[in-house]
């Protein structure tokens, strides 16, 4: 363990125990990020990972790149780093993964502590960069290690596994809430791309087809196309339409149909045709205005 946990047995801790045990101590702090090393502990071995990440570091500054800025909530389950706007875990260190955790002598403001990775069982260094309180969360860390030896020699080792299983758990939890923004993202891009799917362009003017109509406004009939029937108010179709024979021509009196265009004087029976004779004959006779004869034969070649 490092000297800054020993050192501590001198003086009080800095927190309550159950500020510790049931809640945690946050702080704001810069993350240099983390890199694999070769011993789970070690003064020198800590020294190289924080030379390797500075320069690391330096090289991104130089290319215009920030140092991220990151939460630490530090309580007795263990150390977890997160983003201090939207609160995404980005690393959850289980405190009996920590094996070493020391601020630098020479860089006030600098602390790490290395932590071996539940998945890949290699040893992570992670390195931090705060101006004023790199010394308190190195104490902080160690006082939450103590408690959890406190809390282990209680329970008589069965906090242990307890805490495992509550470390399972929370990288499950970790997993799901990654998963549910990865679905809401692709639901809000399919969402996006609907929109633009549907709405027209900006300035378009949606046109419904129009309709040709004649003088009268109205839609010329075609045989071409017939029409559709349409149902009656109680929803019943329309009866089909009655078909007369093209033999029958006759009207309601049994008499062929009149048609003014196309009957000649032979047409009508000798007693009517004898009338109209007469009738044009008197016409002839008595129409006359100012010298001009008004005639009713369409032969007479004066009008």
């Amino acid at each position: 363990m490092n000297r800054a946990f020993n050192r501590k047995k001198d003086k009080s801790w800095m927190h309550t125990p159950e500020a510790l045990a049931k809640h945690y101590i946050p702080y704001n702090v810069k993350f240099l990020g983390n890199t694999e090393v070769e011993a789970p502990k070690g003064t020198e071995v800590v020294k190289d990972a924080v030379r390797k990440l500075k320069f690391q570091r330096h090289i991104k500054k130089s290319e215009g790149q920030k140092t991220p800025k990151v939460e630490l909530q530090i309580s007795i389950y263990g150390v977890k780093i997160l983003d201090p706007k939207t609160k995404d875990v980005q690393h959850n260190c289980q405190l009996h993964r920590i094996s070493f955790c020391a601020d630098d002598k020479t860089d006030k403001r600098i602390f790490t502590f290395i932590c071996k990775d539940s998945e890949s069982n290699k040893h992570l260094c992670y390195v931090f960069d705060s101006e004023k309180c790199a010394e308190e969360i190195t104490l902080t860390i160690g006082q939450a290690f103590d408690l959890a030896y406190k809390k282990f020699l209680e329970s008589g080792g069965k906090d242990v596994e307890t805490r495992k299983q509550i470390g399972t758990l929370q990288k499950r939890i970790q997993e799901l809430e990654t998963e549910n923004s990865e679905l809401k993202q692709q639901l809000q891009d399919l969402e996006e791309q609907l929109m633009i799917a549907h709405v027209p362009p900006a300035g378009s003017i949606c046109m419904k087809p129009q309709m040709c109509t004649d003088v009268f406004d109205m839609v010329p009939f075609s045989t071409v196309t017939p029409l559709e029937p349409v149902l009656a108010s109680n929803g019943c179709p329309p009866p089909p339409p009655t078909t007369l024979p093209p033999d029958i021509r006759k009207d309601l009196f049994g008499a062929e149909p009149f048609d003014p265009f196309t009957c000649g004087s032979a047409d009508f029976p000798p007693d009517i045709q004898s009338k109209l004779d007469e009738m044009q004959e008197g016409f002839k006779m008595g129409l006359t205005l100012e010298g001009t004869v008004f005639s009713l034969d369409p032969l007479d070649s004066r009008c």
